[in-house]
């Protein structure tokens, strides 16, 4: 049997990750170009999403491959990125040919962040075709606090004062010719675990140890939860697998695994949870899709703790942002 062997995400073809943000409101944009475009599809886990286009990915539609997607900051707000990101694109020449002008197909989902830093601050078009041109520029996939993982946390079933910092993350492997890349933005109600080991979430309210999120939320049993503090973490599993939307659709609730594994609680009613699975690269493999989802789950959980560590900042930063 193939051995697993990790790669720098920075390496996967097919995709191209650019990013742009304000550092000073704590939001950003990460745009996934795909310079030829990308069969896609995606499974929406969570009980309130900020999603625009999402239709497109069901296999039931008449669908066309994704010419990028868009991972934001900013709620529902923040969608307004992809109209950046859709002119940047048409003014390259990338998008559908209606017969009457382009329309690039351009797919976006956003995490709640207005509860840290300035939340009257939104990526906006300028930003998208900020982050857009970055992409088209060379691939630029870099963890932690920047593009759409900016104003990221973690923990919050107490609400923020006892959440903690995260950000968005990138791990990739090979299993023979075939390659899974995943990219996540961490922004989850929940704990978060790597290797059965809490490594961020819900602390006590003196802040100097971990408390549990899961126990917290049985305390409270509410179905809208807590106290203005929102989430949503979003998932994006790349692949040179050669898939239709319908095998796609499956490659991602299988991957959504490694969520499950990673983020306790996970899928709640308070959470956006979502997970999109993309067939890129100019050399495609024939393999299946329990092979893909199943590889896409363990890389998605590794991608998950890069995201927290790579995001630390002094806990008094964090504390002083926070609303």
């Amino acid at each position: 049997m193939d051995e697993i062997r990790y790669f720098d995400f920075a390496r996967l073809d097919g995709v191209q990750a650019g990013n742009a943000q304000d550092d000073a409101a704590a939001t950003g944009v990460t745009v996934f170009f795909f310079p030829k475009p990308a069969m896609a599809s995606a499974v929406v886990l969570g009980g309130g999403p900020a999603s625009r286009e999402l239709p497109l990915l069901d296999p039931e539609r008449n669908t066309q491959p994704l010419n990028a997607l868009v991972f934001s900051g900013g709620s529902a707000h923040g969608l307004a990125a992809a109209d950046g990101v859709m002119q940047c694109l048409e003014q390259a020449g990338y998008g559908y040919d209606t017969g009457f002008g382009l329309v690039p197909i351009v797919c976006q989902s956003d995490i709640f962040d207005l509860s840290y830093g300035d939340g009257t601050v939104r990526p906006d078009r300028e930003m998208g075709m900020r982050a857009c041109e970055d992409a088209m520029r060379g691939h630029h996939p870099l963890s932690g606090n920047i593009g759409a993982g900016t104003g990221a946390t973690v923990g919050k079933a107490a609400g923020m004062a006892r959440s903690q910092k995260s950000g968005i993350g990138y791990a990739a492997a090979r299993l023979g010719e075939l390659e899974v890349g995943v990219s996540v933005v961490v922004n989850a109600l929940g704990d978060i675990f790597a290797e059965g080991r809490k490594i961020a979430g819900m602390t006590t309210p003196d802040r100097r140890t971990f408390a549990s999120a899961e126990e917290e939320v049985l305390r409270i049993q509410a179905s809208d939860l807590i106290t203005g503090a929102k989430n949503t973490t979003l998932a994006a599993v790349f692949t040179n697998g050669d898939f239709d939307t319908a095998s796609l659709k499956k490659v991602a609730a299988i991957a959504s695994a490694g969520m499950a594994r990673s983020i306790r609680p996970v899928f709640t009613m308070a959470d956006g949870d979502t997970v999109y699975a993309v067939s890129t690269g100019s050399r495609k493999v024939r393999t299946d899709v329990n092979t893909v989802g199943i590889l896409a789950a363990i890389v998605l959980e590794k991608a998950i703790a890069d995201a927290v560590t790579a995001s630390r900042i002094p806990d008094e930063a964090f504390l002083s942002r926070i609303r």
